[in-house]
């Protein structure tokens, strides 16, 4: 643990929002029981690496980046809290409509655009759900987007690349995550008028506050008890939770990774991308 007395969180740099949502859960944490600042950084390795080396005492990690700490903590490493919106994470495979693709079973032969090598929802989970269903990459025309490799699909630009793909009919299908065509669809975003959901996964979870073992249990009990006090009828409160793209924070769902941790071991993730 970090020696000072407040805990240091980490957190990655992926959108200019990222500063106002710190500086609020900074603020709101700051006359509580267990008063918190933060660090950002570049990518999500890095920040791996210094909780690892207990220069943070939390890092906000992507769903990837918790697999790779519980890998690297030999399973010790401690899932925290979630957003209420990471325990229901999908990923959706989104064509043009009328195109009369339905299901993973109809893209054989068909051009699919995937986003970022380390991107869970764009990336290494279609692969996983697209092998699972009979139909791996070698059985489609892939195309792929290695879009800001590092932030783990974090910014959503892969996302949009494979989206992009799609309305150029340069591909049949893209993979996105949720997040990224909820905020499409409810923007009323011109360019998904004539796209369509042709494939949803079931659900697994996303980020998590991520913690090692040697971190104090009870005030991290009490940290994760004071954050659950955030509360979305309170303005200031909601403000952040709208950036951070929740109404609550939640315990994790542990076996909601299951896919995940499956999906990087038959694709071989090493430790570096």
């Amino acid at each position: 643990m970090t020696n000072h007395e407040e805990l240091l969180v980490g957190a990655v740099a992926y959108s200019a929002n990222v500063v106002p949502i710190w500086e609020g859960i900074r603020d709101f944490f700051r006359d509580s029981s267990t008063p918190t600042d933060f660090v950002l950084f570049s990518n999500y390795e890095r920040q791996v690496d210094a909780l690892l080396a207990g220069h943070i005492d939390i890092a906000w990690n992507t769903n990837v980046a918790w697999v790779r700490t519980l890998r690297r903590t030999g399973g010790t490493a401690r899932a925290l809290a979630t957003r209420d919106t990471d325990l229901v994470f999908r990923t959706l495979m989104v064509g043009r409509a009328g195109s009369g693709l339905d299901g993973l079973g109809s893209l054989e032969g068909r051009r699919v655009a995937l986003g970022s090598r380390d991107s869970g929802q764009a990336r290494i989970l279609p692969e996983f759900f697209m092998a699972r269903a009979g139909v791996p990459v070698s059985a489609v025309e892939l195309t792929v987007f290695d879009s800001d490799v590092g932030k783990h699909g974090d910014t959503g630009r892969s996302d949009l690349d494979a989206l992009r793909a799609v309305l150029d009919d340069d591909a049949d299908v893209a993979a996105v995550g949720i997040n990224t065509w909820q905020a499409l669809t409810a923007a009323g975003d011109d360019t998904v008028v004539d796209l369509d959901v042709v494939w949803e996964s079931e659900p697994y979870s996303h980020c998590n506050f991520t913690a090692l073992d040697s971190l104090d249990h009870d005030r991290a009990e009490r940290w994760v008890t004071n954050l659950q006090g955030m509360d979305w009828d309170d303005p200031e409160h909601r403000r952040v939770l709208e950036l951070e793209g929740l109404r609550r924070w939640e315990r994790p769902v542990l076996s909601g990774y299951d896919s995940l941790i499956a999906a990087m071991d038959a694709q071989g993730i090493s430790e570096c991308w």
